[in-house]
């Protein structure tokens, strides 16, 4: 049984990599998202390999991350899981900060290395204009590796929490889970618990209550979360 997160990303995949794993819906913006397992594979590994290669960090240093629920927060995570990161949400002394550009202000309070902005616009494109004092996530990210082979220690106790969680939760294996992120913001509950359970999520911002259920329908959705 999977012990770390890596793992449990890993075994998620494993059955069948072209299936969609994370699907994001924004209704404030009619944004639609489906990345298929390998495809938020290609994602975490660039954003470990970011970590380690260019921002020299590795197990037991930590990263902040002041992010909504997304599906770049999830390669965020991940990667910063991957890469052996403890990952905090209170300020403090960080190597590294993730903030999304609507929480910049909440950054003064952190002390960090290296900072990373998150614009969270649909396509992933690129800020045209970056704040100063941090890098552009997205621009920055690309250019590493889409490979990365995840350190193997740190972590159990967030699997034990996501596997508790998706009990509670009512997740089981192959579920395709829609989840209301305004009611369950918690990476834990949105993101690993249906990794834990290795199912699929379809995550919704911005809930327009009319659309959950043909959305429901038309995702195949097995549970929801709202």
């Amino acid at each position: 049984m999977a012990d770390n997160i890596a793992r449990v990303f890993a075994d998620a995949i494993a059955p069948d990599p072209t299936r969609p794993l994370l699907t994001w819906y924004d209704d404030a913006t009619g944004e639609r998202t489906e990345l298929s397992g390998a495809t938020l594979a290609n994602w975490v590994a660039k954003t470990a390999n970011l970590l380690v290669d260019e921002v020299a960090v590795g197990p037991g240093d930590t990263a902040g991350v002041l992010l909504p629920p997304h599906w770049q927060t999830a390669a965020v995570l991940l990667g910063c899981w991957s890469a052996g990161l403890r990952v905090a949400d209170t300020p403090g002394d960080v190597e590294v900060l993730f903030a999304a550009v609507a929480r910049l202000a909440e950054a003064d309070a952190w002390s960090a290395g290296e900072r990373y902005v998150l614009a969270l616009a649909p396509f992933a494109l690129p800020m045209r204009q970056v704040p100063a004092g941090f890098a552009d996530y997205v621009s920055e990210v690309r250019a590493h590796g889409d490979h990365f082979t995840p350190y193997a220690a740190g972590g159990e106790e967030l699997v034990e929490r996501a596997r508790r969680r998706a009990g509670e939760l009512g997740i089981a294996r192959d579920d395709r889970v829609l989840v209301d992120t305004g009611v369950y913001p918690d990476p834990v509950d949105w993101l690993l618990a249906p990794l834990a359970a290795g199912a699929s999520a379809v995550l919704c911002a911005n809930l327009d209550p009319s659309r959950a259920e043909p959305r429901a329908a038309t995702e195949k959705v097995t549970r929801a979360l709202t």
